[in-house]
C-alpha cells in the first residue's frame, strides 16, 4: 500500500484529491495538511511513502517544505497551478521526485505516483520546455538589489544596506530593467515574481 500525505490550502481541493487517491486500490491517504508546516510535521510523524504538496501555502510554501524534507526517505511531489521556471528550478534542487500541474488529468496523478515509487522522476512536459528556455538573467548581486526594491527600500536605503554608492545602485537597477526587458521597478518585480525567480 502506498501511504500518502497531502498538503493543500484549498479545503475543497484537498478533500477531492484525498477522495480520488483513496479510490486507487494500492493507495491510502494517511494525512492531510493545509500548510507547509503541518506537512513537515505529518511526514515526520506518519512516515508516508509520498508527500504531495501545493506550492503557495501559508506558513511555509511547498518549496520551503520540500527543501526541509530533502533528505527524508519520503518522496515529494509538487502539484501546482504554476508552470514557472524558477519554481521548477528550486523544486529540482530540493530533490523533488515529481512536479505536476493541477490541470493534468486525475489518472495521470496515480500513474505518476506509481512511477515515482518505482524510482523514476516525473515532471510535467510543459516544465521541461520552460526550464531550458528560460534562465534567470540576473547575477546574485542584482537579485539582492531587486529583492530590496521589492521590500520597499529606496535607492539610498539599498546603498547603505549593501555598502555601495547610490550611483552604483542606480546602475544595478538600470541593468536589471534592461535584462528583464521592462520599463520600471514595479514591472521588474512582477516579471521576476511571475517567473518564480524570487527565492
Amino acid at each position: 500500500m502506498i501511504r500518502i500525505v497531502l498538503a493543500e490550502d484549498q479545503r475543497m481541493l484537498l478533500g477531492a484529491l484525498g477522495s480520488l487517491l483513496d479510490l486507487e486500490e494500492d493507495m491510502e491517504v494517511v494525512g492531510k495538511a493545509s500548510n507547509g508546516e503541518e506537512a513537515i510535521a505529518l511526514v515526520e510523524k506518519l512516515q508516508p511513502d509520498i508527500c504531495i504538496m501545493d506550492i503557495e501555502m501559508p506558513l511555509r510554501s511547498g518549496l520551503d517544505a520540500a527543501e526541509i524534507l530533502k533528505d527524508h526517505p519520503c518522496k515529494t511531489i509538487i502539484l501546482t497551478t504554476f508552470a514557472r521556471s524558477g519554481y521548477f528550478e528550486r523544486a529540482r534542487k530540493a530533490g523533488v521526485s515529481g512536479y505536476l500541474l493541477k490541470d493534468s488529468p486525475s489518472e495521470d496523478l496515480a500513474t505518476s505516483i506509481r512511477s515515482i515509487i518505482a524510482g523514476r522522476r516525473v515532471y510535467a512536459p510543459e516544465l521541461i520546455d520552460l526550464a531550458y528556455g528560460d534562465e534567470n538573467p540576473l547575477t546574485d548581486r542584482e537579485q539582492e538589489v531587486l529583492k530590496l526594491v521589492a521590500d520597499g527600500k529606496n535607492t539610498k536605503e539599498i546603498a547603505s544596506e549593501l555598502f555601495i554608492t547610490t550611483g552604483t545602485v542606480r546602475n544595478y537597477i538600470s541593468t536589471i530593467l534592461d535584462k528583464l526587458e521592462v520599463g520600471n521597478r514595479i514591472e521588474a518585480i512582477s516579471r521576476f515574481k511571475e517567473k518564480g525567480w524570487f527565492k
